[in-house]
């Protein structure tokens, strides 16, 4: 329940107010002017103040820079007989919310309005301030696990870069956590408050990438029925990330190192040119210095973009973080699937420390995610881990799984198997999922979660 102070010294009106908004369902305390409100703003919080701009003993305007002095979360509604612009526009500038004239046939309706309106607004800045903070401890630097060396090096590297502008390259195997590392960096960085836009440069053909970075005009190509903003001028005074920047054409790593020369582009099928201030941060798994000496890379746009080069290790080079990790997964995943999995047996973790990890940190993501979506005790087992990670017989494996000589997505392979027996359960049940998840020695909970990750209807 809001609390609200109404502050007139026309008793009629204060009473008027105290009836309206009690039945708004608003907690009221009344105040007969300047002095008496002083008094109980010292022995209570409101959310809001009502406050007249004329009192006998003292000024609204007065009252107004007393209550955002105290307490500048605190909202005020200011009214009054005697409308001038100058009153108006002063309240405004201290900070009133709103103002509404008393001699108005619709006052009392009006006055419902801003407050509701003011209250809503507040309410909404509240949870967007922790939204924010949600996003900075779910992408800062307390998200990122591992106490090696390599990355107490890299958190100290982060922390240091994050206070200045320059450009950032950060390179690594796919799955290390290059996307996390510039979120970090974007977190340190002073311009924390405003957008990260991030975009991976291999998952768009040259045109699209070109209208999906800088936006289009409308009818600059067929299906552009509106002019849109691209994501330079979305990310402009925070920070746009690069992702898989080795897999641009020539002819975009030309239009992009011009933004990052001159500041400015065009957008798709528009002459104006607009300025922008956005950091770039950029990432690849692959050696961009051989792609430039095999003129796949511009060498000017290189050393554009790795101005601050930062380099995040395999984890087969930081085994020591193998434990820490699995159990913060083996938490997320609890959460997320609502299960009670106590542990990972100690088997089952000297599997996870002796593999290599070819997929890095996601790849010890995903076997931690099935491993506790299959689990149905309190520990999960080394028999729960993946044929090449608990160490069976690779002779033991069906001859049709065998890896093919053009290679194999195998995180992509895994998960088109896990989505096919799903729906086959479901399909021999007749959709019904508690049945279903019997058929795969599952929890119901983890077929669900399963059921919903891959949208399947």
């Amino acid at each position: 329940m809001s609390k609200l102070l109404i502050v007139d010294d026309e008793r009629s009106l204060r009473e008027v107010l105290q009836v309206v908004f009690k039945k708004e369902g608003y907690s009221v305390a009344l105040a007969v002017g300047y002095q008496d409100a002083l008094l109980q703003l010292k022995s209570n919080v409101f959310d809001l103040v009502i406050s007249d701009i004329k009192m006998k003993d003292g000024s609204g305007i007065d009252l107004l820079r007393d209550v955002k002095s105290a307490s500048a979360e605190t909202l005020v509604v200011m009214m009054t007989a005697y409308a001038t612009t100058e009153n108006a526009i002063q309240a405004l500038k201290i900070g009133a919310a709103d103002y509404i004239l008393k001699d108005n046939e619709n006052f009392i309706d009006e006055m419902k309005i801003a407050v509701s309106k003011s209250l809503e607004f507040y309410r909404l800045r509240q949870e967007h301030r922790l939204l924010k903070r949600h996003f900075s401890h779910e992408n800062g630097l307390s998200n990122m696990i591992g106490t090696s060396g390599k990355m107490k090096e890299l958190f100290h590297a982060i922390e240091t870069v994050g206070s200045t502008q320059s450009t950032v390259l950060i390179t690594g195997e796919s799955g290390t956590g290059k996307e996390l590392a510039a979120r970090a960096i974007h977190l340190q960085s002073s311009r924390s408050e405003m957008p990260f836009v991030s975009i991976n440069c291999g998952a768009f053909p040259e045109t699209l990438l070109e209208s999906e970075l800088f936006g289009y005009m409308k009818g600059a190509f067929t299906g552009a029925t509106i002019n849109k903003k691209g994501l330079f001028e979305v990310s402009d005074k925070g920070t746009i990330f690069l992702d898989e920047i080795g897999e641009m054409s020539l002819a975009m790593q030309v239009k992009l190192l011009r933004v990052l020369q001159e500041k400015k582009f065009r957008r798709v099928g528009g002459t104006e040119e607009i300025s922008v201030d956005a950091r770039v941060i950029a990432a690849t798994n692959k050696n961009l210095l051989k792609m430039v000496a095999e003129n796949k890379f511009r060498e000017d746009l290189y050393y554009r973009v790795s101005v601050i080069p930062l380099e995040i290790a395999p984890l087969r080079e930081r085994k020591e973080d193998i434990p820490l990790l699995a159990e913060h997964f083996l938490k997320k995943f609890n959460a997320q699937m609502q299960r009670s999995i106590l542990r990972i047996s100690e088997d089952a973790m000297r599997c996870l420390e002796q593999h290599d990890w070819p997929g890095n940190v996601r790849e010890l993501e995903n076997t931690v995610e099935r491993a506790v979506a299959f689990e149905t005790t309190e520990e999960i087992k080394a028999e729960r881990l993946p044929p090449k990670i608990s160490r069976m017989n690779p002779s033991e494996i069906n001859g049709s799984d065998k890896i093919p000589e053009s290679g194999i997505n195998l995180e992509k392979h895994i998960e088109e198997i896990e989505k096919s027996y799903i729906v086959e359960a479901l399909r021999k049940t007749g959709g019904v999922q508690t049945r279903a998840a019997e058929l795969l020695k599952m929890s119901f909970r983890s077929f669900r979660y399963f059921v919903k990750k891959y949208d399947i209807r």
